[in-house]
């Protein structure tokens, strides 16, 4: 173990075990002997229901994922921090029960937030920056806050990638920072020799401890996947909302044009659960984009939950490029397909949803995809990241952003902020690089850096406006009018190439096991990397998405636990 995960880990237990002794006596009433209740695999509703007759509180609830946070975290590395006030909070909330006052479905559960979501008060918000370890927000994010006026209990800040993944060079592990290190999946903990996982976390958020049932749902963000990779990764069902239908205030940026945040659960039920607490009622001022999408009634995501969802729904498959192999113009690497195996596994959920009801067109074309000119082919435009073999229509959006939204959220932290400029960021990994600032070199911040934010926004406008019309109106919105489709399907993560920078709602839904075959897999078992597929759907077309996937999930339930918490 590094010493960095030592100490950062000898900081987490410390916080759970002053946790565990905190409120000696509960101020809920004692739990009447009944049938016991455990919270591993346990829903939020079962854990409602629970509560509701008498069989546990939010304090036996929390004192449950505590201990397993002491069991499993030093295999995982799942948080960052521990609440050392969570069952003091519990107990007000049992009190609250208790008085005949119950805020939702969220009351009393213990959620997680990534750890660039800020939150005051009992835990700091780092970003992943080692600058910002001990760094405690002056204010609660907006979905925060509504988090806590929903009755939810944020238990831990989860681990992530650092500054959600623009950091270091060319290779760098998923699921990394200087805050806090490594974390490892639960399918399969085990680490290289070089410290990196043996099967991969993916994406920038972190859905080890949902996974571990160390919490009972996670906070992420996306930008480019960070909910689907990780949920694909660890068998969760993400939510990728569509883009300000959660307020991005109080959130560390990487790119406004493209970030959001949602829910990562076991359960599609658990994950509309959080998503409408997520979702303010009313439009944020600090955020103008959460105008775009109308909440449904009383942000009630759970009214749209029916087995018979699928049935009549138009679910279109787009194979060429996604599922079947493909060569594109220029300098754009061909894709060779999916494996026979996965292909047989998409094969086996296609019919499942044909089984429940669904009209499947297939297959589907999407106009970027097939283009034949490079300038028109979405393949020639991928994010700008480093100096060198990106190629000549790479996308400034998010390096641009990084440096104009970084700037803007370090304004609104004054005085108390580590640092003041992005610069100056750049400046003080250099300075500690002997602390464990930069393992993985700087390179995108550096790049980054160099971005002028008058001289380039040209450029940066020019990328913008292909972004969208690539994924827009020559991508998504291509497909899903011409067919009439109500959602397309894509094989694990594969669709956040198009949604991201569009802004479109996904849903990952757990589906199988396959084998492991990455490189430094050092002989890991059969089917034990987690594999599943996404819906995809139109703008705000949030809730029918999130219906098609409970659908599904209901027809087939195919999550497996992971074999390493049991």
């Amino acid at each position: 173990m590094t010493r960095i995960r030592f100490l950062k880990t000898l900081a987490v237990t410390t916080a759970v075990a002053l946790a565990l002794q905190s409120c000696e006596k509960p101020a809920a009433p004692k739990v009447e002997a009944k049938a016991p209740f455990s919270i591993v695999e346990a829903s939020i509703l079962d854990m409602q229901a629970a509560m509701a007759d008498g069989r546990t509180t939010s304090r036996a609830i929390v004192t449950e994922y505590l201990t397993r946070i002491g069991m499993y975290e030093d295999k995982l590395n799942a948080a960052v921090s521990v609440n050392a006030n969570a069952l003091a909070q519990a107990d007000a909330l049992d009190k609250e029960r208790a008085a005949g006052k119950v805020r939702g479905p969220l009351h009393g559960i213990p959620v997680a937030l990534k750890d660039n979501i800020m939150a005051m008060g009992d835990m700091p918000t780092s970003g992943g920056m080692l600058a910002f370890k001990h760094y405690m927000a002056p204010y609660d994010a907006t979905l925060v806050a509504n988090l806590k006026a929903a009755g939810a209990i944020i238990i831990a800040k989860s681990t992530m990638s650092e500054l959600a993944g623009w950091y270091g060079g060319g290779i760098r592990p998923g699921g990394y920072n200087g805050a806090a290190g490594q974390s490892y999946n639960p399918y399969d903990p085990r680490a290289n020799e070089d410290g990196t996982p043996v099967l991969a976390v993916a994406g920038s958020s972190s859905g080890v401890g949902v996974a571990a049932n160390m919490w009972a749902g996670s906070v992420g963000t996306s930008t480019g996947g960070s909910i689907e990779g990780p949920s694909n990764a660890n068998m969760l069902v993400g939510i990728r909302p569509s883009t300000g239908r959660i307020s991005r205030y109080g959130i560390v940026p990487l790119s406004l044009d493209q970030d959001t945040a949602g829910p990562m659960t076991k359960f599609v039920a658990d994950a509309a659960i959080m998503l409408g607490a997520m979702e303010g009622a009313a439009v944020d001022p600090n955020d103008p984009r959460t105008s775009e999408c109308t909440p449904p009634a009383n942000r009630d995501y759970t009214a749209f939950l029916k087995t018979d969802a699928l049935k009549g729904a138009r679910i279109g498959i787009p194979r060429a490029g996604i599922y079947t192999a493909q060569t594109f113009p220029g300098k754009a690497k061909a894709f060779a397909g999916l494996k026979p195996e996965e292909l047989e596994i998409m094969e086996g959920a296609i019919a499942a949803m044909k089984a429940a009801g669904a009209e499947i067109i297939d297959p589907v074309e999407i106009p970027t995809l097939l283009a034949t000119e490079s300038i028109k082919n979405i393949t020639s435009h991928p994010i700008c990241a480093l100096t060198a073999d990106d190629g000549e229509y790479c996308s400034e959006v998010v390096r641009y952003t990084m440096k104009r939204d970084f700037d803007l959220w370090l304004k609104t932290l004054g005085d108390s902020a580590p640092v003041k400029t992005f610069s100056e960021l750049v400046v003080w990994n250099e300075a500690h690089k002997a602390d464990g600032a930069i393992r993985y070199g700087q390179d995108r911040l550096i790049g980054t850096d160099r971005v002028n934010l008058e001289k380039d926004k040209a450029r940066y406008e020019k990328n913008r406006a292909e972004d969208l019309e690539m994924t827009r109106a020559q991508g998504l919105d291509a497909a899903l009018t011409t067919h009439k489709l109500d959602a397309l399907v894509f094989p694990e993560t594969s669709g956040s190439t198009f949604a991201t920078k569009a802004g479109y709602p996904v849903v990952v839904v757990p589906w199988a096991l396959v084998a492991n075959d990455a490189p430094g897999a050092k002989g890991s078992p059969d089917k034990v990397k987690p594999y599943g597929f996404s819906f995809v759907g139109g703008h705000c077309e949030d809730p029918k998405v999130i219906g098609l996937a409970y659908a599904f999930e209901q027809a087939t339930k195919k999550r497996v636990p992971s074999p390493h918490t049991p």
